[in-house]
């Protein structure tokens, strides 16, 4: 993700580039920014507050920004577009893996919270 962002703004941002490509390029910089936001703000949500229904929103919209971005940043740099197929995939079993724990939990996970057993040596 880290390397498909340098490409894409390294070769769409170049001398060399068309306005067409600067432009997504500079699109592309903006929906990566808020794409860190939302894969940020998803664990916590999950884990912590405990709100699958919103977490599940959260990354579905993640991995719709990132499909898009992957096809922005496609089209300025092809390596940069395919660099980001790996993490597409795993933004697609993550979603999976989040709307089933919702699902499985009936959407409420306040009340599943693992009680640690006390080691006595």
């Amino acid at each position: 993700m880290g390397y498909a962002a340098y490409r894409a703004v390294d070769r769409g941002l170049s001398q060399l580039s068309t306005v067409e490509q600067i432009r997504m390029t500079k699109h592309g910089a903006t929906l990566y920014t808020i794409q860190l936001a939302l894969n940020l703000a998803w664990m916590p949500m999950f884990f912590v507050a405990k709100r699958p229904i919103e977490a599940t929103v959260d990354i579905v919209g993640l991995l719709g920004i990132n499909a898009y971005l992957t096809y922005l940043w496609g089209s300025v740099d092809r390596v940069a577009g395919w660099c980001m197929a790996p993490y597409l995939a795993w933004l697609g079993f993550a979603t999976y893996l989040s709307a089933g724990a919702g699902y499985l939990n009936d959407w409420n996970l306040a009340d599943k919270e693992v009680v640690k057993a006390d080691k006595k040596l």
